[in-house]
């Protein structure tokens, strides 16, 4: 049984995750931090390590890409996962009680216009999961979490609202991080980092790399270098395995025109369910 590290506490999104891509085969290692991911499959004590890095409403997890760009870790997989928050409260809480609710900054996010339209008072917190544990360990008047219906049953909470996104199409997509490369699929995702000269048209010829060899592009981001003010990374996903001929191709072009170019890796794409049917998927 692989042990697959995330943060949170159990019955956070990223545990669920991993019971998507693993089923019962799998053995979940609760870390605190993001960076702890990290470490704990560079040291051996979990096989991989389950990221999320992008949601569809809320955008991506600036730290999660940070990390990546820092560790060598490869992407083994990536997840998408359908996000369903409930609101949930210790027993006999009524939703007009509610003044003040607590959770992890995306969750807060992901529910803003949910939570203005009900005039709650979010609170950020680390985790949604472990939101609800400390919340029923020490109930206070008027408070409530956000978090999933798995952490409310953890926890011993109520489910006082559900499927409180603002949107219904809130999915999240994780990575799934190893130290190894993943078997070739039939649809393959690339996903990579790098960063161009300061000077007119470098981003520009650099594109132009997959453009010219008919490349789709799924995802590209800048991010602030931290160690040079004013420089920027860009962080870029594609379709498209780094070991076909024309990805390679456009891979050894950009290392030319490029300063620094990092593979996170090849692996298989994931699709996203249209509405609540698995049966009919888009690419994600």
């Amino acid at each position: 049984m692989k042990k697959v590290a995330f943060q949170g506490a159990p019955g956070a999104y990223s545990a669920e995750a991993i019971e998507k891509f693993f089923g019962a085969d799998a053995d979940p290692v609760p870390c605190d931090t993001f960076a702890d991911l990290f470490i704990a499959v560079e040291q051996g004590d979990a096989d991989y390590a389950m990221l999320p890095v992008e949601n569809a409403v809320a955008g991506s997890v600036a730290q999660s890409y940070e990390l990546l760009m820092e560790h060598d870790l490869r992407i083994y997989a990536e997840v998408i996962l359908r996000v369903r928050h409930m609101l949930l409260a210790p027993a006999g809480t009524k939703l007009a009680e509610v003044r003040r609710v607590r959770s992890h900054p995306q969750a807060l996010s992901q529910c803003q216009r949910y939570i203005k339209r009900h005039g709650f008072i979010p609170e950020a917190t680390e985790d949604t999961a472990a939101s609800a544990v400390s919340l029923a360990e020490a109930p206070e008047p008027g408070v409530a979490v956000i978090a999933s219906a798995l952490a409310a049953e953890i926890a011993g909470l109520e489910i006082i609202d559900r499927d409180i996104e603002d949107y219904p199409f809130n999915y999240t997509r994780f990575f799934l991080l190893g130290t190894e490369d993943p078997p070739r699929a039939q649809r393959n995702k690339t996903s990579i980092v790098f960063t161009t000269p300061h000077q007119p048209g470098a981003l520009y010829e650099c594109i132009g790399e997959f453009a010219r060899r008919g490349i789709n592009l799924t995802k590209i981001e800048s991010r602030p270098r931290l160690n040079r003010p004013w420089q920027y990374i860009f962080y870029l996903d594609f379709e498209g395995h780094v070991k076909d001929q024309e990805c390679e191709a456009a891979m050894m072009g950009l290392l030319r025109r490029s300063l620094f170019l990092k593979l996170l890796g090849s692996y298989p794409a994931a699709t996203t369910p249209i509405g609540d049917d698995p049966q009919q998927e888009v690419e994600g």
